[in-house]
């Protein structure tokens, strides 16, 4: 059986996360330790005792939900599965940085540090409120993204995740984002919504936070992955560090083609899809892509212990 390992994206935090494998494997508090160190702060107090509007700011949310997967990856080590027992790794949107992390290719630290920043510039590339996103659920991508090009008028409007076949997410400004779930709801669509969001994450207003990343991708050390990743925008396999690279910067304005890795995978053979980390939304989406696959969410100390054996 192949399996793939994949992590979580944002909105998948909540408080408390990953304190139980902080609690039951040394080498899982030591990723909370070393991610308080690389961001000079108690990021896993506010994680494991905060406040969650505190926890869902994008500049928390992402390197915490990075630090939790990264916790799952070493309490599955300490149980004797390793990452390179997969065939391949992926994550969503942030999930990519973590993915990448568990894969050898950028260090802790760095990974920590890389999405504090990430987290910041996509929150400060658009004004609060200027920007919006919404699910489109129950319309081919084909039809998204024609109600996407019809909403955009003089702004902007774009597919930003293809989910899987019933969910697509479409962002940008504000005033197009809702004549979007306008028009989607006009063509049939089951349900269209604004999201919870505080910023039009992956479409063209991200650009300033691209360029942001670009600079401090440029000083971080990225070595080959030990098993290879599947990238966001291309929906298939890289192990090329300046690819890796260059696709991280791409991958802040443009599209998560989740659906699409998912189906490359299945392609190359994965039947298990192992979800390390907070929630269980990525095993939801894989279900409806992948209908043969196993899933398996891994996110606390009791999952760790049913692989046992």
């Amino acid at each position: 059986m192949s399996k793939a390992f994949v992590f979580p994206g944002q909105g998948a935090q909540t408080i408390g996360m990953g304190r139980d494998l902080a609690e039951a494997y040394p080498a899982a508090r030591a990723v909370f330790d070393q991610v308080d160190e690389a961001l000079g702060e108690k990021l896993s107090t506010l994680i494991w005792e905060g406040e969650a509007e505190e926890l869902t700011l994008t500049e928390n949310a992402q390197p915490a939900l990075m630090a939790t997967s990264m916790a799952a990856v070493r309490a599955l080590e300490a149980e004797g599965i390793a990452v390179t027992d997969a065939a391949f790794v992926a994550g969503h949107s942030l999930g990519e940085y973590s993915a990448l992390c568990a894969a050898g290719a950028i260090g802790l630290a760095d990974t920590a540090r890389l999405l504090r920043l990430r987290g910041k510039a996509m929150q400060s590339a658009v004004p609060v409120g200027e920007g919006a996103m919404a699910a489109v659920l129950g319309l081919e991508i084909g039809a998204v993204e024609e109600v996407a090009a019809e909403a955009a008028g003089d702004g902007v409007c774009q597919v930003a995740n293809e989910n899987d076949p019933a969910q697509t997410v479409v962002s940008g400004s504000k005033a197009a984002v809702e004549r979007a779930v306008e028009i989607a709801k006009a063509k049939g669509a089951k349900r269209a919504i604004l999201l919870p969001v505080s910023a039009p994450f992956h479409c063209a207003l991200m650009e300033p936070a691209a360029e942001a990343m670009a600079a401090a991708l440029a000083d971080v050390a990225i070595v080959a992955p030990a098993v290879p990743v599947v990238a966001n925008v291309r929906a298939e396999a890289v192990s090329d560090p300046d690819t890796i690279r260059a696709l991280l910067v791409e991958q802040v304005a443009g599209r998560v083609r989740w659906r699409a890795s998912v189906e490359w995978m299945e392609a190359q053979g994965v039947t298990s899809f192992w979800e390390l980390g907070a929630g269980k939304a990525l095993s939801g989406m894989i279900r409806r892509i992948a209908r043969e696959a196993e899933t398996r969410a891994v996110g606390t100390a009791a999952d760790v212990a049913a692989l046992k054996g």
